[in-house]
């Protein structure tokens, strides 16, 4: 089982680039951490002032590990001073995974293994 988060956090379009830049030591820093698969914080190219946030955990004992640790609170409190105007964050607790493509390439929207 794995931990998936997904969000969205709109800032001010004028300062979201730099906002990105500068969480780069926090995602990096995430990345590290015992569990953490994955670790993106992303601009939406077609909304000004959307990021898009997606995180995989192996457990919730390493996401839990992320959230009482320097690189969550960092990236907390930078994100607090680029004016976030909204932001709406989800986990997801994964219990089946895997490929989009069949054996013979086809994208299935069915779990097909299971």
């Amino acid at each position: 089982m794995s931990i998936l988060v997904s969000g969205v956090v709109d800032v001010d379009p004028a300062r979201r680039d730099a906002a990105l830049v500068a969480a780069k030591p926090f995602i990096d820093g995430a990345l590290a951490q015992p569990g953490c698969l994955h670790y993106a914080w992303t601009a939406d190219l077609t909304v000004p002032g959307r990021i898009y946030v997606f995180e995989e955990w192996t457990d919730e004992a390493s996401f839990a590990a992320h959230l009482a640790g320097p690189q969550y609170r960092g990236m907390l409190g930078h994100m607090q001073g680029v004016e976030i105007r909204s932001a709406v964050t989800r986990k997801h607790r994964v219990s089946l995974s895997e490929p989009v493509y069949d054996e013979t390439g086809k994208p299935r929207a069915d779990f097909f293994s299971a």
